[in-house]
């Protein structure tokens, strides 16, 4: 236990002992004085529990402000420091670009390129503390997007790991009310997931949407039964032999449920299928 819960739990414990004190002692003054019957005793008790409650309320907020405060200014430093780190990260990609136009050298590229690299990801995991951070302390804001968009964007995301994995999608120009971030998210998940349990041959992902329905198919090995129950649990995985931390679909479940988004997978000797009812973050609804 941290030394900040020790000292909320130590401060809650003697506000509420005080607050106990204080109200036999008033009790014991009321009984004394006015005695006790049935009639009294029910507004005695009526009495006592909102005077408890505002005793209770008053010494916890004195006495926890400092603690609340604390929490506020880090809070506070947290962001500014995760925007701050947006600034280097984007000189250096600017930079980089820049040099990029006059370097005809290929090793002196490469080494570029792996720069331009490490900088994406820094970025992008910019972008992972920034929106994690805000979906903690701050309510996230719902956007616009369009379904078809996101999924091309996840799509080329996975060009260079994909393989010989054909990935096919077949989307309206659908559009959605919902926390973007998230959403790309869940997406990237599903996606990486099927290409990560693809079969050896001919593997095929396949991406389509059909009333309010979207579906992400990979021709792989049929999930078993018993694993359908645990295969959202955080750090399960069904091949340990893969690449991850088996946290993927822990996190698409987190964000269907948190976003009123039914998931269901249909198993067959052809294949998995995620399908996604997007039904609750279509804006008409």
């Amino acid at each position: 236990m941290n030394s900040k819960k020790r000292d909320f739990l130590i401060s809650v414990s003697l506000v509420f002992t005080f607050t106990v004190l204080i109200i036999l002692g008033i009790n014991f003054a009321l009984i004394s004085f006015f005695g006790i019957n049935k009639e009294s005793f029910i507004y005695f008790t009526i009495v006592l529990i909102f005077l408890a409650l505002i005793i209770f309320l008053s010494f916890t907020t004195s006495i926890l402000k400092p603690l609340f405060q604390s929490d506020d200014n880090l809070q506070k430093k947290l962001k500014e420091t995760i925007h701050e780190l947006n600034i280097p990260v984007s000189t250096i990609k600017m930079n980089a670009q820049l040099l990029e136009k006059n370097i005809s050298d290929e090793k002196s590229l490469n080494r570029l390129n792996r720069i331009k690299q490490a900088s994406n990801n820094l970025l992008k995991l910019y972008e992972d503390m920034e929106y994690n951070i805000k979906k903690q302390i701050d309510k996230i804001e719902k956007q616009e997007c369009f379904l078809d968009e996101i999924i091309t964007d996840s799509i080329e995301k996975f060009e260079d790991i994909k393989e010989n994995i054909i990935i096919t999608s077949t989307l309206p120009h659908i559009r959605l009310l919902t926390d973007v971030n998230g959403f790309e998210k869940v997406i990237d998940n599903l996606l990486s997931n099927a290409i990560k349990y693809n079969c050896k041959k001919e593997p095929i992902v396949n991406i389509s949407y059909e009333k309010n329905i979207l579906s992400v198919f990979n021709k792989g090995e049929k999930i078993d039964t018993k694993n359908l129950f645990i295969i959202f649990d955080r750090y399960y995985q069904t091949d340990s032999s893969n690449h991850g931390f088996g946290i993927g679909l822990n996190i698409v479940k987190e964000f269907c449920d948190k976003n009123k988004i039914t998931i269901k997978i249909d198993t067959t000797d052809k294949g998995n299928v995620f399908m996604l009812n997007l039904e609750n973050i279509l804006p008409n609804n």
